[in-house]
This record gives structure tokens, sequence and C-alpha cells, in this order.
């Protein structure tokens, strides 16, 4: 369904309205000045996933020393910048 996207003054003007339109499933949304402010929901509407956050295998993954990765292709950059001359 279309979300319904109202300014503040004909959301109190037509609250009943809106409300009748959130319980039957539609997303309704009042804006201010023309920038959206709050949604109306229904009381047991589902409530969209959480999005992930960075972090979220923190303690679960183990990483190699730095002394590894400064290590990786060593040789092959002292090769092509004369350090085994």
């Amino acid at each position: 369904m279309p979300t319904i996207t109202v300014n503040m003054h004909e959301a109190k003007t037509n609250l009943s309205r809106l409300v009748e339109k959130a319980v039957q499933g539609e997303s309704v949304v009042i804006a201010k000045a023309g920038k959206p402010m709050v949604r109306i929901v229904a009381i047991d509407a589902q409530l969209p996933a959480k999005k992930k956050r960075i972090g979220f295998l923190a303690g679960q993954v183990t990483v190699p020393g730095a002394q590894a990765f400064n290590d990786l292709g060593h040789d092959e950059i002292a090769a092509m910048f004369g350090g085994d001359e």
C-alpha cells in the first residue's frame, strides 16, 4: 500500500480518518513544513526488523597480529623497489 503523507493541519482536521487508515494497514505520515515528523501505526502492527550494526560479530572472530599483515608481499615489494640488489 502507498504511504499517505499529510501536513499537521490536515492531520488535526482528519485524525479519526487517518487513524482508521492506519488500523487498516495503510502507512500514514504526518509532516510539518514538508518534513516527515511521525508515522501513525496500529498498536498490533509489526515493527520493522532492526538493522544490523557494525560490530555485530564482536568477540566471535579473531584477527591475526599486525605483523602478519605487514609481512604480506614483503619479498615482492623489496624486489620491485630494489631492496634485493
